[in-house]
């Protein structure tokens, strides 16, 4: 197996940004996790949290668009599904405090 296997999330983030090159993924990604973080803040005020199950079709819905049509590669959810959602609120924070650039 030539893939590397990362043992540490401080070692996978640098991959991570690796596979988020393209501005317009990127900004899909802090889209769509602001989208959640909306979702989550309604399903609690409204009890509605049925609407909950919603929340990975949003957050992977506007990721995965990006990767496939924009960065044209394979999310990396699909080989480290924890490092990667670790990283896309890691991503996002920084694209806020302006660490990373849109």
């Amino acid at each position: 197996m030539s893939e590397k296997q990362y043992q540490t999330f401080k070692d996978f983030y640098p991959f991570y940004l690796s596979q988020h090159v393209n501005k317009i993924c990127r900004l899909l990604h802090v889209i769509g996790s602001c989208i959640v973080i909306l979702l989550i803040i309604y399903c609690i005020a409204t009890q509605h949290y049925l609407l909950l199950l919603l929340t990975p079709v949003i957050g992977y819905g506007f990721a995965w668009v990006g990767h496939f049509i924009f960065e044209k590669n394979i999310p990396a959810t699909f080989t480290y599904p924890v490092y990667s959602l670790m990283g896309d609120w890691v991503m996002w924070w920084q694209v806020l405090t302006g660490k990373i650039k849109l």
